[in-house]
């Protein structure tokens, strides 16, 4: 008969003492409100009830909690990321975030046109990124929008980018017209690169690839600005007028005194920009020059060019530019 007492007092301790725990599992722990939680690469159960206790996020001790996962939690391991924790929930609620929830995202934009010196920059700016930003080499980084986590390596984040260049140029230069002089996929975003740099209107990406690509046929000289700048300031604004020295450099880059393509890139140029290059607009116009609405104005011969030249001297006086 005593056994049997002591057995129902133990049986009725343990199911209380269950009770209770389950009743901990739920609460919510003592930091209010909605909240972050960043997890590490590699972390283990150990070390995130640890931190959530540090940051509570969890009732009671990181021991008991650790304890508590182990019995009423799932056993699959926790991700690496930032995740958000919804205001009121349980510790139950908090496992189950870590374990199967989404990353919070975050997305960091690339412009068209942007040269990999301002990509660096960027990368170097985000604090929750890790490790140092390298920096691209000019050209292999596709403008676009992309997702990043809290605690990743900048150069993963970097890699994303590259890699979805390195994609859009197998896909895009399989099917080229092949109406322009441009032998290689590098080729393609050179000169991308300056067709990119020379027109903001997407309407023009296509004329103006044409009248480069007409010139780069007849072996005329490029003559474009952006590629004189771009070994003063790697792609940054030059913040002047280009000086007459800088047009007499050799520097690789000057289309103003070698012919063909400059040496390299000179920015990170848009799939659009890439595709009008490699589908250029079918076109006679080998010049072209600013119209004063931001657009230009395309003529086939150099006297039209030049009558097009002082119309646009002209509205610049009036405006008080010149």
């Amino acid at each position: 008969m005593l056994k049997r007492l002591i057995l129902a007092v133990l049986v009725i301790g343990l199911v209380a003492g269950t009770a209770a725990y389950w009743r901990l599992w739920l609460a919510a722990g003592p930091k209010p409100g909605a909240h972050r939680v960043t997890i590490e690469e590699g972390a283990t159960l150990a070390s995130v009830a640890r931190q959530l206790e540090k940051q509570g996020v969890i009732p009671g001790t990181a021991t008991t909690y650790r304890g508590m996962a182990r019995i009423f939690g799932s056993s699959d391991p926790v991700q690496a990321g930032e995740f958000e924790i919804p205001a009121g929930s349980g510790g139950d609620s908090v496992l189950d975030i870590l374990q199967h929830g989404p990353p919070v995202v975050r997305l960091v934009t690339i412009p068209e046109g942007m040269p990999s010196i301002l990509v660096q920059e960027k990368l170097a700016a985000l604090r929750e990124l890790t490790g140092p930003a390298p920096l691209p080499v000019e050209g292999t980084v596709l403008p676009n929008s992309y997702d990043w986590q809290a605690g990743e390596s900048r150069a993963l984040v970097l890699k994303r980018m590259t890699d979805a260049m390195d994609k859009e140029l197998a896909r895009l230069w399989p099917v080229r017209k092949g109406n322009c002089p441009v032998y290689s996929e590098k080729d393609a975003v050179i000169l991308a690169s300056i067709v990119e740099k020379e027109t903001g209107k997407p309407s023009e990406r296509r004329m103006v690839a044409g009248v480069y690509c007409n010139r780069l046929r007849i072996g005329m000289k490029l003559d474009a600005d952006p590629t004189v700048i771009y070994p003063i300031t790697k792609g940054k604004p030059l913040g002047r007028r280009i000086k007459r020295s800088e047009l007499n450099a050799i520097t690789g880059y000057n289309t103003y005194r070698e012919p063909g393509l400059p040496k390299g890139p000179i920015a990170n140029p848009g799939k659009d920009s890439i595709a009008a290059v490699l589908n250029p607009a079918p076109t006679n116009a080998l010049y072209f020059v600013a119209d004063g609405t931001g657009g230009h104005v395309f003529a086939g011969t150099l006297a039209e060019h030049q009558a097009n030249v002082a119309k646009w001297y002209a509205i610049r006086r009036a405006r008080g530019e010149m």
